[in-house]
């Protein structure tokens, strides 16, 4: 019995010097000239990953050897010196796929991992990586956005080359070789259309700026709003693309330009950039007038302001004259020579409001507007005005408080303080003589 105990601690003892000397040989070692990695029994590890002594990360291949420079799993790198790579950007000539026609930037996160098929801010910047966790550049995501050389995704303001698959007029003159500017928000993202419109504005430090359905920003006419007729549907965008305001000179769109009498004509925007656009030539009311600092105007239906001798009825529903000056189409005002549509110059009163004045001003006599005179050669003549006879001369004075004066027939008129006609051949009569001779209206 003796014998038989000594044997089995001798047994023992020779069984735990085996295991602590498989326990020593666990953990890193080298073999043939590469790092294997061995684990409690001894063997090799193979296809994953160990930590070092310096507490990083490496990856033991098919073969048992810790892997250098290479990809794992098509997600993460290890470099030279067999680390994963982790926290940053890495250059690389190679891809996952073992690609090395080209050089590519990728981005490691904390745990190895590269960013792939998504956004991602680093640093304060937005930078786009495809599925295979390469750093793009140039238009990406559909073409929303545009990653600079650097990756960084652009903002604001800039003037690029747009898409390949998108072919779009440029002007052959223009010296921006088919750049066209864009505009992108804090975030990267182009500016264009929600709503399934082929443009839509976007107010930018204070300007409205014209952007079509790909995000171009646009110069010139816009047919912004086709639901409205004509003229009134267009928008003015200059050079620099900011929305004009005020008064502005232009060729008309080309579209209506056959409506149009000029190849050049005045046109005046809101500040929102809308056209002032009135009623037909000729069919205007009082309600058209159009105060811009301070001054009247009144538009046609194609968006010009008029200028001559227009017809425009009253809130009554009468009708009366407004004359508008060519040069700077503001209504005029006071005693003016108007020449009229038939070539002859006449005088006209408009009042402080620039209506044509009807009845007695300042001793002569009108009808909207319209100086009244007796006919030539007749010296005088009654003249019916709002259902009252006056006696006017040939210069329009109208002759008061007059017990008799004879035309050019001997026929007697006497007239009240008004020059109202009471008498003719010294016989009471109502209303006599011929109407008021209108304008002749230039429109």
């Amino acid at each position: 019995m003796k014998k038989k105990g000594l044997l089995i601690a001798a047994l023992t003892l020779a069984m735990s010097a085996a295991a602590a000397v498989t326990a020593s040989a666990a953990g890193w070692s080298m073999e043939n000239g590469s790092w294997v990695y061995l684990d409690s029994n001894g063997d090799k590890v193979y296809n994953e990953w160990r930590r070092g002594a310096d507490n990083q990360w490496r990856y033991l291949d098919g073969y048992g050897q810790m892997a250098l420079s290479t990809w794992v799993d098509d997600e993460y790198y290890v470099d030279a010196n067999g680390i994963m790579v982790t926290g940053g950007w890495q250059q690389l000539d190679v891809t996952p796929d073992g690609d090395t026609a080209d050089t590519h930037w990728y981005y490691f996160q904390d745990n190895g991992k590269i960013v792939t098929d998504k956004w991602m801010k680093i640093s304060g910047k937005w930078y786009h990586f495809d599925p295979d966790g390469v750093m793009e550049t140039g238009w990406v995501d559909e073409d929303m956005y545009f990653c600079n050389d650097d990756g960084a995704a652009l903002t604001g303001w800039q003037q690029l080359y747009p898409p390949e698959d998108e072919d779009i007029w440029t002007d052959p003159f223009d010296d921006s070789d088919g750049k066209v500017w864009y505009y992108f928000n804090t975030s990267g993202k182009k500016y264009v259309p929600v709503d399934g419109r082929d443009y839509t504005e976007k107010r930018i430090d204070g300007t409205y700026y014209c952007f079509d359905n790909t995000g171009i920003m646009q110069t010139g006419w816009v047919l912004y709003d086709p639901s409205k007729p004509g003229i009134a549907g267009y928008r003015y965008y200059g050079n620099s693309g900011a929305c004009v305001t005020g008064w502005y000179t232009a060729e008309p769109p080309e579209s209506l330009a056959s409506n149009y009498e000029n190849a050049v004509d005045w046109f005046y925007f809101s500040k929102n950039g809308e056209p002032k656009v009135g009623p037909a030539q000729g069919t205007a009311t009082y309600a058209d007038l159009v105060r811009i600092n301070g001054k009247a105007y009144l538009f046609n239906d194609k968006g010009n302001p008029v200028y001559g001798l227009q017809r425009v009825q009253e809130s009554n529903g009468e009708y009366t004259a407004y004359y508008f000056n060519e040069d700077d189409r503001m209504v005029a005002k006071g005693r003016i020579k108007v020449e009229e549509s038939d070539g002859m110059t006449s005088t006209f009163y408009f009042a402080s409001s620039g209506r044509g004045y009807t009845g007695v001003y300042s001793g002569s006599l009108y009808y909207m507007g319209k100086l009244q005179t007796a006919t030539e050669g007749m010296r005088y003549e009654p003249v019916q005005v709002d259902g009252k006879s006056y006696l006017v001369n040939e210069s329009g004075r109208v002759t008061k408080s007059t017990s008799g004066v004879k035309d050019a027939d001997g026929v007697k008129y006497a007239t009240d303080k008004s020059g109202v006609v009471v008498k003719i051949n010294d016989e009471e009569v109502g209303s006599v003589g011929r109407a008021a001779v209108e304008p002749i209206w230039w429109y």
